[in-house]
C-alpha cells in the first residue's frame, strides 16, 4: 500500500483558531466552576453536592449545575474537535465558521447553566446541537469522499 499525502487547504487556519478557542472555553469553565465551588463551600475532592444539600442550599444547587456544565463541555469536545478538523480538510472555511459558532454556543450554554441552571442552558445548547450535527455530517461526508479517491 502506498503512503497517503495529505495536503492541508491553505485556510486550514480558520479550523484551528476554531480549535484553540476550545482552549479558553474550558479555562471559563474552570473559572466558573470553582467560583460556585467556592460560593457554595464544598470542598475537594467531593465532585458534586448531594440531592439532600442541593435541594436546601441554591449555592450548593448551582455548584453541581457549573460542574455539569463543565462535564458536558468535555464529554462533547472530543466529537465536536474530531468532526471540525476532518471536515475542514475540505471545507476549511465553512468548518472554521461552524467552530466559531459552535464555541459561542458553548460559552453561552457555560453561562447559562451555571446562573440560572438548566433552564439557562437551552440557547447555547440549541445553536451548539445545530452546528455539532452539521459539522458531524460534513465530516462524514469529508470523509466518504477522500476515501473515494484513494
Amino acid at each position: 500500500m502506498a503512503p497517503i499525502t495529505l495536503t492541508l487547504p491553505s485556510d486550514y487556519g480558520y479550523v484551528l483558531l476554531a480549535a484553540s478557542s476550545t482552549f479558553f472555553i474550558n479555562t471559563l469553565h474552570a473559572v466558573l466552576t470553582s467560583k460556585a465551588r467556592k460560593a457554595s463551600g464544598i470542598k475537594y475532592p467531593v465532585s458534586y453536592a448531594s440531592n439532600d444539600v442541593a435541594e436546601k442550599d441554591r449555592k450548593a444547587y448551582l455548584f453541581n449545575c457549573a460542574q455539569r456544565a463543565h462535564n458536558n463541555f468535555t464529554e462533547n469536545l472530543t466529537p465536536f474537535l474530531g468532526s471540525l478538523l476532518i471536515s475542514g480538510l475540505q471545507y476549511p472555511r465553512f468548518a472554521g465558521a461552524l467552530g466559531g459558532v459552535w464555541a459561542f454556543a458553548r460559552v453561552l450554554f457555560a453561562l447559562g447553566y451555571t446562573s440560572k441552571g438548566p433552564e439557562g442552558r437551552m440557547i447555547g445548547s440549541a445553536i451548539g446541537s445545530l452546528t455539532d450535527i452539521v459539522l458531524k455530517f460534513t465530516a462524514v461526508y469529508t470523509a466518504v469522499g477522500l476515501a473515494l479517491q484513494w
